[in-house]
Formats: C-alpha cells, sequence, structure tokens
C-alpha cells in the first residue's frame, strides 16, 4: 500500500462519523517510521496484533485487509472520535482479515508510512488465559483514576427543580459526595463557569469545596454584555461560543472574575487551582471564532491570570480530539496540556507535551448522548482499560461525567436514557462507577504480571497490587468493537490467575457483569417499561444499589510451588477482583 493511500484512509476515517471537524485538514507525512515486527495471530473469534513501539509516536493506526496487495483500510470498532490506540496489543473482534498493518501517529492529522502487511496466522484458540503475579517488590500504584471528573455546569447545583421526581440539585451535590467518599475524588471540572454571576460562582464553588473538592476552572462561556455576537450559542442552556467584541474588555472582566476568586478563598487555595482556557475550540459548536482568535483568547487570558500570580496554572487547548495539540508547542504561556478523546484510550502525548503535565479533561466510551452503551458493562471494562493504559503516563484522565443530572441537549426523559454519567438520575451506580470502586479497592504497591493465552493483553488484561491485608488483582475482558456491546460467547474466556501465598489464604471475589453490577438488568427486571420508577420501584433499586461479593468467601491452601490459583469464567465483557489474604 503507497504512503498516499495509507493517508487517504485516516483522512476519510477521520473526517466521517462523529469525528466531523474534530481533525479538520487531510493528513500528512509524519517523519516517523514504520512499525517493526507488525505480527497478527488468531485467537478465537478474534486477531491480536501487536507491533514493535515507534519512538515520538502518539499512537497508531491499525489497517486491514483481505489481501497482501490491499486495498487497507483503517480498522473501525465504532468509537467514532480517534481511530488509534496509544499502544498494541490491538484485538480486532468485528469481522477479522487476513491481513494487517500498522502506521505511527506524530499527530491525529500525520502519520508515518503503512508497516509491511502481516498475514494472520493461527495461535490459540482455547479461550484460555494464564495470569501469572510476581512475587516482587514491586512500585507505587499510579490511582490516576482519583485525580478528576466531569460535572454538568456547577450551577446546576443550585437547581431546585426535578427530574424524574428528584431534585436535581440536592443529587447532583449527593453524586459528587458518594464518589469523594468511595473514589477518594479530587477534583472536578465543569464547563460554564464565566456564564454565570460572582454570586452563583460563590455559592457553587463553596459547595465544591465543602465536598473536598477542587475545581477545575474551565474559563468559559462568554458572559453575553462581551460576546461579539451573544446569539451564538450551544446547549439548552445557550452557552454563548462567540469571541469578544472588545478584548481589553474581557481581560478586564476575567482579572475581576480572578481577583474576586483570590479574595474570597485566598491566594494560596487558588495556587492549587487549574486554569483551563475554554472548551473544544476546534468544533464549530463550541467557538464561532478563528483558530487565530482562540489563541488569542488563550493568550489574554494567560496573560490576565500571570499578571496576578505567576505560579497559577494555566492550560489548554481543552481540544475534542486531540486536535491543534502541535500548535501549542510554539507557546511558553502553557503550564499543562488538556484534550479530550472518546472511544479509545488517551494516546501517549508526551512526544509532544515537552514535560507538561497531560490532563484528559473528558473522556468515555462515547461522545453520543443518549447512547446505550453508556449504561453498559462494555463501557465499565473500557473504563479500566483506559486507567491501565494512562497509568504512569497521563496525570488526570477524567470520566465525562458524574451523574445524569445533565441537560446540555435536555434534562433526561427516562432513566435509562444512555446518560453519560457514572451515576444515574437517582444516584444509581452503573456499571462504570462500579469499574472505579473496584479499582479503588487495590493496593499501594504494583505488581508485575504475565499475561498469556488467547486475547492476552487485547482483551483480558490485568492489574495486581500488594497491600498490608494481601493481594488485589483486578481482572477484565473486554474489546474496543461496539458491535459486541451487548456481550459476544466466542469472546469469552476461562481465567487461570496464580498469585504469590503460602499456607492458607482466603479468597474473595467481586464481579461486574450482566448479572453484577448491572442497574440496568434491574431495571428491566422490575419491569422497565416506564420511563421512570415508581415510589416501590426507586426503593427496591435503592436497597439494590450496592456491589456484593459475587461469590462466598473460600479458603484454599498455596501450593508447594508457592502460589495460590484461582480460576474465573470471565464474560466479555466482563470485570473480576480477586483478593486473596492470610486466613486468621
Amino acid at each position: 500500500m503507497t504512503v498516499a493511500s495509507a493517508q487517504e484512509s485516516w483522512a476519510r476515517m477521520m473526517g466521517s462519523g462523529g469525528a466531523q471537524d474534530r481533525a479538520p485538514g487531510e493528513a500528512r507525512v509524519a517523519d516517523l517510521p514504520a512499525p517493526a515486527d507488525v505480527r497478527a495471530v488468531a485467537g478465537r473469534e478474534q486477531v491480536t496484533v501487536s507491533w514493535d513501539p515507534v519512538p515520538g509516536a502518539i499512537g497508531y493506526a491499525v489497517y486491514r485487509a483481505a489481501s497482501a496487495d490491499g486495498p487497507f483500510e483503517v480498522a473501525d470498532w465504532g468509537g467514532g472520535d480517534v481511530l488509534a490506540v496509544p499502544h498494541g496489543p490491538f484485538a480486532d473482534t468485528s469481522s477479522p482479515a487476513r491481513f494487517y498493518a500498522v502506521a505511527a501517529l506524530a499527530t491525529v492529522t500525520a502519520l508515518g508510512p503503512l508497516s509491511s502487511p502481516a498475514a494472520v496466522v493461527e495461535g490459540d484458540t482455547s479461550a484460555q488465559v494464564e495470569i501469572k503475579i510476581a512475587d516482587s517488590p514491586g512500585t507505587p500504584t499510579h490511582r490516576v483514576w482519583q485525580e478528576m471528573v466531569g460535572s454538568e455546569h456547577l450551577s446546576h447545583l443550585l437547581s431546585p427543580d426535578l427530574t424524574g421526581g428528584r431534585p436535581i440539585g440536592l443529587e447532583l451535590r449527593d453524586a459528587l459526595a458518594r464518589a469523594q467518599a468511595e473514589l477518594g475524588l479530587r477534583t472536578v471540572r465543569a464547563h460554564g463557569i464565566l456564564s454565570d454571576s460572582f454570586d452563583t460562582v460563590d455559592a457553587v464553588y463553596d459547595q465544591v469545596l465543602a465536598l473536598g473538592y477542587r475545581p477545575v476552572v474551565e474559563l468559559g462561556f462568554m458572559p453575553p454584555d462581551l460576546a461579539r455576537d451573544p446569539s451564538r450559542t450551544v446547549f439548552a442552556y445557550e452557552g454563548i461560543i462567540s469571541p469578544p467584541a472588545d478584548w481589553d474588555a474581557y481581560a478586564a472582566h476575567l482579572r475581576s472574575f480572578v481577583d474576586h476568586l483570590v479574595d474570597r478563598y485566598g491566594h494560596d487555595e487558588v495556587a492549587r487551582w487549574r486554569f483551563e482556557v475554554w472548551n473544544e475550540a476546534n468544533l464549530s459548536v463550541f467557538w464561532s471564532g478563528t483558530p487565530a482568535e482562540y489563541w488569542r483568547l488563550y493568550d489574554v487570558t494567560s496573560a490576565v491570570l500571570k499578571e496576578k500570580e505567576r505560579s497559577f496554572s494555566v492550560g489548554g487547548p481543552a481540544t475534542a480530539a486531540v486536535g491543534w495539540i502541535e500548535e501549542q508547542r510554539a507557546r511558553d504561556n502553557v503550564d499543562f496540556l488538556s484534550t479530550h478523546v472518546y472511544g479509545t484510550a488517551p494516546l501517549d502525548l508526551r512526544p509532544l507535551a515537552d514535560g507538561k503535565p497531560l490532563l484528559w479533561t473528558e473522556w468515555g466510551v462515547t461522545a453520543t448522548h443518549g447512547h446505550p452503551i453508556n449504561d453498559s458493562v462494555f463501557a465499565a471494562a473500557f473504563l479500566l482499560r483506559g486507567m491501565r493504559s494512562a497509568a504512569g503516563r497521563v496525570d488526570a484522565l477524567a470520566p465525562w461525567v458524574i451523574s445524569d443530572h445533565f441537560e446540555e441537549l435536555g434534562r433526561p426523559e427516562r432513566l435509562m436514557h444512555g446518560g453519560f454519567g457514572l451515576l444515574t438520575v437517582g444516584n444509581l451506580a452503573k456499571p462504570k462507577y462500579w469499574a472505579l470502586r473496584l479499582l479503588d479497592r487495590l493496593g499501594d504497591v504494583e505488581l508485575p504480571v504475565a499475561v498469556t493465552g488467547d486475547g492476552a493483553g487485547s482483551l483480558v488484561e490485568a492489574w495486581a497490587t500488594r497491600s498490608a491485608g494481601g493481594i488485589a488483582a483486578l481482572v477484565w475482558n473486554g474489546t474496543l468493537d461496539q458491535s459486541k456491546a451487548g456481550g459476544a460467547a466466542g469472546l469469552d474466556r476461562l481465567v487461570r490467575l496464580s498469585a504469590p501465598a503460602t499456607g492458607d489464604q482466603v479468597v474473595r471475589i467481586w464481579r461486574v457483569d450482566a448479572r453484577h453490577g448491572d442497574v440496568a438488568a434491574r431495571w428491566a427486571a422490575l419491569g422497565g417499561g416506564a420511563d421512570w420508577p415508581d415510589d416501590d420501584q426507586w426503593l427496591a433499586l435503592s436497597a439494590d444499589d450496592r456491589l456484593d461479593e459475587a461469590e462466598p468467601a473460600r479458603t484454599v491452601t498455596a501450593g508447594p510451588d508457592g502460589t495460590v490459583t484461582v480460576e474465573l469464567d470471565l464474560p466479555n465483557p466482563g470485570i473480576a477482583l480477586v483478593e486473596i489474604h492470610p486466613a486468621g
């Protein structure tokens, strides 16, 4: 396949579907080599593609074809955003091809040459995976999931209205409180703070701080008195997306805003916050100005904040689909790099970050409002894959958003409506919330793991840790392929997990799958025909809003080789947390 045809395929995929104007312009040729040692190994109903990393790459596009001569097309798993992965291996579970090739990305609009095609070879089709946890001193666990979460525009906290008979403001506060207490979350990011009066800002930030969070201050949207065109708006609450009519007036307003924050909360407190300039200005739906006007907005904003205090942390470009990342490298006023992606794990932007902190201030399984996948176990396994991939190379990875009390396109019309929330209206935990809850049971020392077998590392992954109480290992089985969101029996796996131990050990197991932790399934079992539960159904759903152990704890004896082995039938999608600690 020629470099030109690979570029054409990539540009076509980036310009279609949900991506739209997320990655404007044609794909360019990057000064990167083709990935070496590309391998494509067939297992049961999947092909695992792996390759050697390319220095300087932020991610990889996987191509597939029926013959070695092509045509090769980018593998499309239905993510609808950036069809690239930060690293291998990659599991193709859609309709596996006979040949695969890989190209490295320097940016989302610049990729290197395609590798030589790799013919698929037959591998392990046993549907079994071995996971061996090493007896090692280990390294500190990077608890990346605790750093940040997204929320609705924060004035939603003050709403006295009802959705589904539930109080919006009170439930959003309770959602943030629950997540802080159970997950240890530290910061919250939301839209529209400049749309609010100073009194409203005080009321919401007082609550945020009282709940144990610090705000990530996304500076937008434009106040109506400052906007060049106040008729240009977004969302049901009509955030103004226009550049300012008078840049000096904008700077003066921002200066007053920052002065007010410092006066109310103190210099030392505000110095610990991060200020992000706008939201997804590379999308016309969020910014009616030009790219040059966005960067002018960035420079004016940074100058105002740095005038107040040089140590204030200002960053961006807060773009959709990893856009405009290369443009920030020419600026000396970017303290942290922020962007968004949906449908894949966060790409590896370290080659473009020049040592700056990396914040993915929005992230999720899909950017589509009202998509049923948001409520699914599939989304929970996806969340774990992204968090594991990000750990150690990303400073924050923020699920979008905490609660289904969310009104960008209007308030929810029914309980299971495919909302972005980790928690439903009514604050019932979705599978992806339980995934984070299980993550938070991991210990503070990460242990090396070796994963082998049918879909090892591409379908089935593991994150193993040690704490004072023993070993905790989180194992999941998932694919990026959204056509398998409802499950695929051919992708189910038998997992044998071995951990270092001596003597008698107690084994405890928690699960998230179609029978555990799936609020949509519980609602369906209660009837689920109405838009909202009645009083008795709310009580029943709330009473079951917990993740119990999937089976009774049992005691096992370590073998002469100094290990304990646990077998798990792990559906796809499915998650299991295994805790092993000495008996007594």
